[in-house]
């Protein structure tokens, strides 16, 4: 059994300014976590929201369906429930309803007890300009380590 899944959000980080992480449990069937364990995951499309009973969910997550399973498989992008603590869902709840801040799913892992998890981000999004400029930092981050790396040969 492969341990180290580890799933990210790449496009998370570039479209919205973190502002808090968590680490939630995701409830999944049988089939869904056998495939979840191969690696057969995407949350790049996802996002979360709250239901009225103040439940988070994960929407849009792609599981592919597991390929040794029969007619039980699961839906693949089926919404799936986070596990979080009451006053941490409050909190959320609270920020995403006041200020108009967004959840997004950051990474999808499992644990060493074997459960799989998801840490989430409390997000706001970012204006074009500053997307530009994380862009532009990157490039001279490269520029200036492909300069390093010159003189130390």
């Amino acid at each position: 059994m492969q341990q180290n899944i580890n799933i990210k959000n790449k496009r998370a980080r570039f479209d919205y300014e973190i502002l808090d992480t968590y680490t939630a449990g995701i409830v999944l069937g049988g089939t869904e976590i056998k495939s979840l364990r191969l690696g057969k995951a995407s949350i790049s499309q996802s996002f979360c929201e709250f239901n009225d009973k103040g439940e988070l969910f994960v929407v849009n997550m792609q599981i592919d369906e597991y390929s040794h399973a029969s007619h039980f498989n699961h839906a693949p992008k089926a919404t799936r429930k986070l596990l979080l603590n009451k006053r941490e869902l409050k909190k959320l709840q609270k920020e995403v309803a006041t200020t108009g801040l967004t959840i997004v799913p950051l990474k999808v892992f499992i644990n060493d007890r074997g459960l799989a998890k998801m840490n989430i981000g409390l997000a706001r999004g970012k204006k074009l300009y500053d997307k530009r400029e994380t862009i532009k930092s990157r490039d001279n981050k490269r520029n200036l380590d492909r300069i390093k790396k010159s003189f130390n040969n």
